[in-house]
């Protein structure tokens, strides 16, 4: 079915500012929403108060309302504007929670405003606790022992019954807040307490606990022809007890069986199938590693940090169609702008390995409580892409830009066996180093995963890493043969991290690897596994396979974007990258972005002519500053990022447009930077450098 036409008219609305556990993949979701609906011939509106992102730029809407999300605010952009339809799903829990307040005031059948995709009563059974248990039995899908509590002392009853550890999670909240996991009566009452405040209708699902089990993710799409997909599926590293954006996620799963794989498939068609869910949904279970018993954990009847995440590992917009099934089109109709061939209807197929990896912020708050559990702690994550899984968590750790030399912490190394032992029992931010560090100590598998009930799978590939490790660190630079060099590479070995292990330079790793004639192929990303040809041009490097390439006539820039989202460098940095990749494009320039954030809008397959999903170390953009053979690399608008690769860009002879590292020095520098100022006869704040 083509689009409602009469739909011309459309309310989008954004999710607000950027808080842990609600970050810029409303942005992307949101800004793919918008140009989509605009593609359609609609006049866009938009409700969102964030000057930092993409979304409020005047390209993405046509009228953008930078208000408070209330009711009371969007019940007057309703009564002005006159909006046909609303859509709540790329916003966030802060949108859905918006919505549904004003559903439950009235305001959309008082204006006659339409709630685009997924009904009102969907969104409800899905994000109340109450409602979705009770579907989930009269469907026959297996959710673990609960109840639904709106106080403490009714908490207290269910855990008399069932006993400890229990696990807290409120309804109509974003990323686990209010959560948690107690192991007693005092901590129960305390996570309640803090749960039921934190929900907007006061209401807790309190649950035995099942943590131990692997916990998996599928992104589901349907239309409202009742057509079901599957688009990604992801496998927590951590089992069920670390909030999934707390946690190292690797897609597609790497230990189901294909029985399980299925099991679980067909139960998340049947569930979004029962909730009437029309665009994407998150679904999250618990499967039983010694058997095939699984439960249903949670389903997020919207886009969520899954939906960016599965977005840009398969190469298949989620948000974008998501908004044409609202506005009525169905996936047999939309063809996918990735690969231009195949339509919305065709599962994503990949022969590639990704590996996101959470950045938390314990760098800047360093007496935080570094423990993760239900509620999630991360402030951004880092997605990379690579044909294995030890390349694939290299890529990911440099793309972190945290204090780590090559795969070790200074900080861990310094702790006893037995401490170190005792840590990984409870997950924290450093607990692959910490596993990293006592492979290298020959602590066995079986006692890592008795600790942590991570899978042996996952163990003997950090064990790999580390044994790849320790052969780089037993080679004389001198002696190091082709087939050896290569093999380091292909696991994801910097020239840095090699030269360190081989007690060299980095110069001399680099040369010896050219003499090789060993370097990077890029493998474009195309959602179909090499079946059909992608149209756009979306690469990622790997080692020793033959790569994908086009090049253009036209002069290219290569634009440096910001990373991770973390404390101190936000989504201010991913809207300049953008909009510079904008600027170009009208300039006549080739743009090519490199970026390794998959929540954000640089790494949109559309923002530039070519992206590269890489890591942003000097290594990794020079290789792709040459392979492009760019007229000139924009550095300064990925903040910090960017400006920190200054130097060893221009020693490559790379060219770079904007300030030198001269110029920077004399900035960053406070020694330089005073004396600048006397020179300039300008006074400053006194102060000396130590």
């Amino acid at each position: 079915m083509p689009k409602q036409q009469h739909l011309r008219k459309i309310l989008v609305l954004g999710s607000g500012p950027i808080v842990i556990g609600q970050a810029a993949e409303f942005d992307y979701a949101g800004t793919q929403a918008c140009l989509a609906l605009k593609e359609e011939g609609c006049e866009v509106v938009l409700l969102n108060n964030n000057p930092a992102t993409v979304m409020t730029d005047e390209q993405c809407a046509d009228r953008v309302y930078f208000e408070p999300l209330t009711v009371e605010v969007l019940t007057k952009i309703i009564k002005k504007e006159r909006p046909d339809g609303l859509l709540a799903s790329v916003g966030g829990q802060t949108g859905l929670n918006l919505a549904l307040a004003a559903y439950n005031e009235g305001i959309f059948e008082q204006y006659n405003v339409q709630l685009l995709g997924t009904s009102m009563q969907s969104i409800q059974q899905g994000e109340d606790r109450e409602l979705f248990r009770a579907l989930m039995h009269d469907i026959n899908e297996p959710v673990p022992e609960s109840e639904i509590v709106s106080t403490v002392d009714e908490a207290v009853q269910f855990a008399n019954v069932v006993g400890f550890p229990i696990i807290v999670r409120p309804a109509y909240t974003l990323g686990g807040a209010g959560g948690g996991h107690a192991y007693s009566k005092e901590q129960l009452k305390e996570i309640v307490a803090g749960g039921l405040a934190a929900s907007p209708i006061t209401q807790c699902l309190i649950e035995q606990s099942i943590a131990g089990f692997k916990e998996i993710e599928y992104e589901v799409m349907r239309d409202d022809n009742d057509t079901c997909i599957t688009i990604c599926n992801m496998e927590n590293i951590d089992p069920v007890g670390v909030h999934t954006g707390d946690s190292i996620v690797v897609a597609p799963s790497q230990t189901l069986s294909d029985h399980d794989y299925q099991m679980l498939r067909s139960a998340s068609i049947k569930v979004i199938r029962a909730l009437g869910i029309v665009g994407g949904c998150n679904i999250q279970f618990a499967l039983d590693p010694s058997s095939n018993q699984y439960y249903l954990i949670e389903v997020n009847p919207r886009v969520s940090r899954s939906s960016a995440l599965a977005s840009k590992a398969t190469g298949y917009p989620i948000a974008r169609i998501a908004a044409k099934l609202g506005v009525g089109y169905h996936l047999h109709e939309l063809k996918n702008p990735v690969t231009a061939h195949t339509y919305a209807s065709f599962e994503p197929a990949l022969d590639y390995v990704i590996v996101k990896f959470p950045r938390w912020p314990f760098d800047k708050f360093k007496d935080g409580n570094r423990e993760l559990g239900t509620q999630m702690k991360a402030t951004g994550e880092v997605m990379a892409i690579e044909r294995n899984l030890q390349a694939g968590l290299q890529k990911a750790v440099r793309s972190l830009e945290i204090p780590v030399d090559g795969l070790k912490v200074a900080s861990i190394e310094a702790i006893a066996t037995d401490e170190l032992i005792q840590r990984i029992e409870k997950a924290d931010d450093q607990r692959f180093f910490t596993l990293l560090e006592l492979l290298r100590r020959n602590v066995t598998i079986d006692t890592l995963h008795d600790q942590t009930g991570i899978d042996h799978f996952y163990l003997q590939h950090f064990k790999r890493l580390i044994e790849l490790e320790q052969l780089a660190e037993s080679l004389e630079f001198e002696g190091v043969d082709r087939d050896t060099l290569y093999e380091l590479k292909k696991s994801g070995f910097t020239d840095d991290a090699l030269a360190k292990a081989m007690n060299t330079t980095e110069q001399d790793i680099t040369q010896l690897r050219e003499r090789y004639d060993l370097y990077p192929s890029y493998q474009q990303v195309d959602t179909c596994a090499g079946e059909f040809m992608a149209e756009t041009p979306y690469y990622y490097s790997t080692w020793g396979t033959k790569g994908d390439h086009h090049l253009t006539e036209k002069p290219s820039v290569l634009i440096v974007g910001s990373g991770p989202i973390r404390i101190g460098q936000g989504i201010e940095f991913d809207y300049c990258s953008v909009s510079a990749a904008h600027s170009l494009k009208r300039m006549g320039y080739e743009t090519i972005m490199i970026n390794n954030n998959p929540e954000t809008v640089s790494t949109d397959y559309e923002t530039a002519d070519k992206l590269y999903f890489e890591p942003l170390t000097a290594e990794d953009v020079i290789h792709v500053a040459k392979r492009e053979n760019v007229q000139g690399v924009l550095l300064q608008l990925g903040g910090q990022t960017g400006v920190k690769l200054t130097e060893a860009l221009e020693k490559a002879g790379i060219p770079l447009y904007g300030a030198t590292f001269d110029v920077i020095d004399q900035l960053e520098d406070r020694g330089r930077f005073y004396e600048l100022m006397q020179t300039l006869d300008i006074p400053h704040i006194p102060g000396t450098t130590g």
